[in-house]
């Protein structure tokens, strides 16, 4: 395997990789998965790299000089739930989340297998040799060039890392300084590759641990890392969270029609105000639904939205992992009229799952596909697939209106309901819907909750 020398690679000039991107808050984000992104930043050519979350976002707004170095990388990774929320309601939809925490390996990986060297800079002292030492234990062929903290270590630091012969340079100095740094001195070095990593080199070391895997499953991890460092994150996720999300609002109603706009509002707000408030709750549904059955328990499945537009709905799990598998064997249990499948003793029903849907729980994530735009509060249950395919002329106009969480149907019986009377109330409500119907349907929607009439 050919191995660059660090004069070979100066000599190179900056390509930026034929990567597909989504302009997300003003930010053209790489739109691609892990594999096709750590193929571009071991390539040929030089190139600066920087991730992009909320946090960053909220930085660049504040600071001028952060954002044009934002804008002169030749690659912004997009990481985090916050900016996957942004690219979702801004119909940008990005194909991953590439943070640095799970992208690192994979690279590392892949500079091992091509003899590229890889130099450490930042973190406090001690941290930049840790994490060395523990990459080489997981990768043996990998060629660590160097190491440099943080703090002291920044004097002399070009003059170093070009004498390493390093082709791949981490810098962890934190946002934004480590992005100012490269921009600032990404001329004078001889790396093919310089990326802003964060806090990834405190994971390599062992100074930070990672959330259970199923914490990032649920997209959750922002919630351990505050846990873990309460007086330090919390006005980063607690306060930066919500002025992203405000930013996001903002943006998006830029976006949208007058006539939708206090409709969008009201989802919005209400969307947010609930997500904010019901965290701690999520947390110990999670843990709850993961105590009982192994697999992921937040639940996504393909819907059909407004127009026939397709999406991911997001639900607590209230069944096994194999339901899906067993659900043909029960089709002819349906205790429902029409092309819709609800069986009341279906087995594939986990205990936590009863009591969840007893008190229509399981549907509380649904709040992040409100947050999104590809549903709303009040409206038509969005359907399967499968469904949508089965159903008549007639009972497609109900796809004229953006589904929501909660409607005529939920709130006159639900499950109790035959189809083709829920497509006539769905259609009831696209005719005559209004602000003062939509805060009537939410009202007697918490007494449908509390009865638990037709939730099965």
């Amino acid at each position: 395997m050919k191995h660059y020398r660090a004069d070979e690679i100066f000599s190179q000039v900056t390509v930026k990789p034929e990567l597909e991107t989504s302009h997300v808050l003003g930010f053209d984000m790489v739109n691609a998965t892990t594999s096709e992104v750590v193929q571009a930043l071991v390539a040929p050519g030089r190139r600066r790299v920087a991730f992009m979350n909320a946090h960053c976002m909220n930085v660049a707004s504040r600071s001028e000089d952060y954002a044009h170095a934002l804008h002169r990388s030749d690659l912004i990774l997009p990481d985090g739930i916050g900016i996957e929320i942004a690219s979702k309601v801004a119909s940008a939809p990005l194909k991953e989340n590439l943070n640095g925490t799970d992208l690192g390996p994979h690279l590392m990986r892949m500079a091992a297998e091509k003899g590229l060297r890889v130099y450490l800079l930042g973190g406090e002292t001690g941290t930049a040799e840790r994490a060395a030492q523990r990459l080489s234990m997981q990768f043996p062929d990998l060629q660590i060039a160097g190491t440099r903290d943080g703090f002291g270590g920044l004097v002399g630091a070009v003059e170093d890392i070009n004498a390493s012969g390093a082709d791949i340079l981490l810098v962890a100095l934190g946002v934004p300084l480590q992005e100012l740094w490269i921009d600032r001195h990404f001329k004078d070095l001889n790396v093919r590759l310089a990326m802003g990593v964060g806090a990834l080199l405190d994971f390599w070391a062992g100074n930070v641990s990672r959330a259970p895997a199923f914490m990032r499953e649920a997209r959750m991890e922002w919630v351990w890392r505050l846990a873990m460092e309460p007086r330090r994150l919390a006005g980063r996720y607690l306060i930066g969270n919500v002025t992203f999300l405000a930013r996001v609002a903002i943006a998006q109603m830029k976006q949208i029609t007058l006539r939708d706009s206090a409709k969008r509002a009201m989802d919005f707000c209400l969307s947010l105000t609930a997500l904010l408030l019901l965290a701690p709750v999520f947390l110990a549904i999670t843990l709850a639904i993961r105590i009982e059955s192994r697999g992921n328990p937040v639940f996504s499945q393909t819907r059909v939205g407004q127009n026939g537009r397709h999406f991911t709905i997001y639900k607590f799990r209230s069944m096994y992992a194999d339901a899906e598998q067993r659900r043909k064997a029960l089709e002819a249990q349906s205790d429902r009229a029409g092309v819709c499948f609800k069986a009341k003793d279906d087995p594939r029903i986990t205990r936590i799952g009863r009591f969840l849907r007893r008190y229509s729980i399981d549907e509380l994530p649904q709040i992040f596909n409100v947050l999104l735009g590809n549903m709303s509060i009040v409206g038509p249950r969005p359907g399967l697939p499968s469904e949508v395919a089965a159903y008549s002329d007639h009972a497609k106009k109900r796809l004229g209106t953006k589904p929501g969480l909660t409607g005529l149907w939920q709130v006159s019986g639900r499950a109790d309901i035959g189809f083709d009377q829920m497509v006539e109330m769905d259609l009831a409500y696209a005719r005559s819907r209004s602000a003062m119907l939509d805060i009537m349907i939410i009202g007697l929607t918490l007494r449908a909750v509390l009865t638990g009439r037709g939730a099965y």
